[in-house]
């Protein structure tokens, strides 16, 4: 296979009707480095809006039990991009995270804020920092994939295209970022779970380096002191390098999904998508997402 025949493939299907299996070919073979960071980012900036931050301290669960937090993130959200909403592991990942999230009634603007995360984000990321950018159809399937978890998940008034998406973000970062001390808290433990994937030494130099990747917004948000001008640069130039040297390499031959990252540590010797998550008591801990009726989303 050529490095541009995916794409190719990609732009010969309909983003609405194929949106899932451009989406999943786009996220484990052609960028699922750059969907893995991007997304990473689209839910750490979720921790700035204040009334999402502080009920995530509240659960302790990003606090206190961080990297099973994301582990199992990870792999409920990778469940449905592997194997699509119709499978058994697909219903199974969405029944999970909804019955997880049935302790806690958030706005819906909060929950539909979210959503805009894990479809901006993604392009913003890639078309900055990975080996090309995303292609129209790629985009559109990403809003397309997004808007059916969303209504999966009882989510309404959803955006409709990918630039619906994107103003619903960004209008509602500009009224809603804030500083909280327990998002602060949440932020501080998350930037601690990623520095601990390498050797402690490196910890200072690559929390640097990923606030050297935040926008001065977010920054301000958490009330973090920015870094200098120079050190932005560097960090974000050797990214880019990064994009080009890849966009150099034959293309993947065989997908990688999430749960195959190395950063996912929680379960070595395998799991069911049954057991991820938590099983919070209404009302004390849990997860701040809007329980919604299972019998009509299952």
């Amino acid at each position: 296979m050529k490095r541009f025949e995916r794409l190719e493939q990609i732009r010969r299907m309909d983003p609405y009707r194929d949106a899932s299996e451009i989406y999943r070919l786009a996220s484990a073979y052609e960028f699922p480095w750059d969907f893995t960071r991007a997304l990473e980012l689209a839910l750490y900036r979720t921790y700035a809006v204040p009334s999402i931050g502080r009920l995530l301290a509240e659960t302790g669960e990003l606090t206190d039990r961080t990297q099973k937090r994301y582990d199992d993130t990870v792999l409920l959200l990778d469940a449905v991009v592997e194997h699509g909403f119709g499978s058994e592991q697909g219903r199974t990942a969405i029944r999970r995270v909804n019955r997880m999230h049935r302790s806690y009634d958030i706005g819906n603007d909060d929950m539909r804020y979210v959503l805009c995360t894990f479809v901006v984000m993604p392009k913003r990321w890639i078309d900055a920092y990975g080996w090309r950018r995303m292609s129209r159809h790629e985009t559109i399937a990403c809003a397309v994939h997004y808007r059916t978890l969303g209504r999966h998940m009882g989510i309404r008034d959803i955006p409709e295209s990918y630039e619906e998406f994107e103003a619903c973000l960004d209008a509602y970062e500009e009224a809603h970022f804030g500083w909280d001390e327990g998002a602060r808290r949440v932020s501080d433990a998350t930037l601690g779970l990623m520095t601990s994937w390498y050797p402690r030494p490196l910890a200072p130099l690559l929390r640097t380096a990923t606030l050297a990747l935040l926008d001065d917004h977010l920054l301000r948000a958490f009330r973090y002191a920015p870094p200098s001008p120079a050190t932005r640069a560097i960090v974000r130039r050797a990214v880019r390098l990064r994009g080009r040297a890849v966009r150099l390499l034959p293309p993947r031959s065989a997908p990688h999904h999430a749960r195959q990252n190395w950063e996912v540590k929680g379960y070595p010797n395998g799991y069911r998508l049954e057991d991820l998550g938590t099983r919070p008591v209404p009302g004390v801990r849990g997860c701040p997402v809007r329980h919604v009726d299972l019998s009509a989303h299952d």
